[in-house]
């Protein structure tokens, strides 16, 4: 019989991984180096489970490579992804429900990425607020945050606020697995891989002590927001900005990180200055920037949030992707496939502002005419005829139908 409280060595006990296994298939994902997918884990999930947990309990656990990807970014280009194998992601949760405890509270209020109890929309809103008494903002891009994060430095870092000796030796055997890409192994002698379960709380325990913290104890009076690796940080005039945007490239040199010398920038929202800047900044895929507002009869400038162009780009080439004029199938069926994707999207995007996502369900509209078309062979006018019939039958068939009508 087993004792799911028992422990050897190490302190981890056979509850402890069962709770860390819910919480990561709940999440799903791919699978790791080893191939093992989820059906083939839970098929023999008590020995595999057992397996780990003894190994973890006796200090015997190392992780597997890590499998990088490679996924398209929304400017362009790609951001490598490295996933670890299913067990070795089971393994990272029991680590992170403990470390989590003791880093949560320690973490600045202005934090909000990967933390519980909030979220983007929640950075957003401060990001606006803080517009409103601010007229500069710096916009920070980290250089390749992820891939140049400095080991010596993060196990620094973790042991300062952290004294529990088997979650530091399994950390750094994390941070120092290898790398699995086409078939070739590479060793890594910096950086956290995102796809990694811990990669987030390591991130913001990094980003914590090189900015948050150095921001609390040197440039209070300055706010900021912080998602992850995207910061903005507000400042009243000009030569602030100037000011604070030197003194933290300064910083991130110190800590071994870099500031992108083209995605780091001034805005002037709303200010006097000498030079030009530009007047708004993209953040978590909303454009922050000014707009002319009647008030009391006065026009006044103030600050609103839009989806970006960005995003609405992005969300286009995602409904492009899918091919919907090429589906062979009943509308109801369709809807029922597109519905998942359109509900996510309106509940991101209309967080702010409805009106900016009208092109956008426009546009999916017009992909819906041409499924039309192919599937019932009609012509323009009659494909248009026949679709706002089902419009005037089913108003909520498709969920952006209650915004934008064919």
């Amino acid at each position: 019989m087993i004792d799911y409280f028992e422990t050897k060595s190490q302190p981890i006990t056979m509850a402890m991984v069962l709770k860390a296994y819910g919480i990561v298939r709940a999440n799903k994902g791919g699978a790791g180096v080893d191939g093992m997918t989820w059906a083939e884990l839970d098929a023999n999930l008590h020995r595999y489970l057992y397996m780990l947990w003894n190994r973890l309990s006796s200090g015997s656990y190392f992780p597997a490579p890590v499998r990088q990807v490679e996924i398209p970014k929304k400017s362009g280009g790609v951001r490598p992804l490295g996933i670890p194998t299913l067990l070795d992601r089971i393994a990272q949760q029991v680590v992170r429900n403990h470390l989590e405890k003791q880093l949560e509270p320690l973490f600045h209020e202005s934090s909000f990425g990967y933390r519980p109890g909030r979220s983007a929309h929640d950075a957003v809103a401060q990001s606006q607020r803080n517009c409103f008494n601010h007229d500069f903002a710096v916009d920070l891009d980290i250089k390749s945050y992820f891939d140049t994060i400095d080991h010596d430095l993060m196990m620094k870092a973790l042991s300062h606020y952290c004294k529990d000796k088997w979650v530091l030796m399994y950390v750094e055997r994390w941070l120092k697995a290898d790398i699995m890409k086409d078939g070739k192994r590479t060793a890594r002698n910096q950086g956290t891989p995102q796809g990694g379960v811990i990669s987030p709380l390591l991130s913001n325990l990094f980003l914590h002590v090189v900015f948050d913290g150095w921001m609390q104890k040197h440039h209070q009076e300055k706010p900021f927001e912080r998602y992850a690796d995207d910061i903005i940080v507000h400042c009243k005039t000009e030569r602030q900005a100037q000011f604070m945007l030197a003194r933290i490239r300064e910083r991130m040199v110190a800590c071994g990180l870099t500031l992108h010398p083209v995605k780091t920038r001034i805005v002037n929202l709303r200010g006097k200055s000498e030079k030009r800047y530009p007047r708004k900044y993209d953040f978590l895929g909303f454009t922050l920037r000014p707009v002319m507002r009647e008030i009391s009869g006065r026009r006044i400038l103030m600050p609103g949030t839009f989806v970006s162009c960005a995003s609405k780009t992005s969300i286009n080439r995602k409904f492009r992707e899918l091919e919907i004029h090429k589906r062979r199938k009943p509308i109801a069926l369709l809807a029922r496939e597109l519905n998942p994707v359109i509900e996510g999207i309106i509940q991101y995007y209309h967080k702010f502002w409805n009106a900016g996502m009208r092109p956008v369900w426009n546009q999916l509209n017009h992909r819906l005419l041409k499924w039309v078309k192919w599937e019932k062979g009609l012509f323009k006018y009659a494909s248009l005829r026949w679709l706002r019939a089902i419009y005037q039958e089913q108003p909520t068939l498709f969920a952006h139908w209650k915004l934008v009508q064919p």
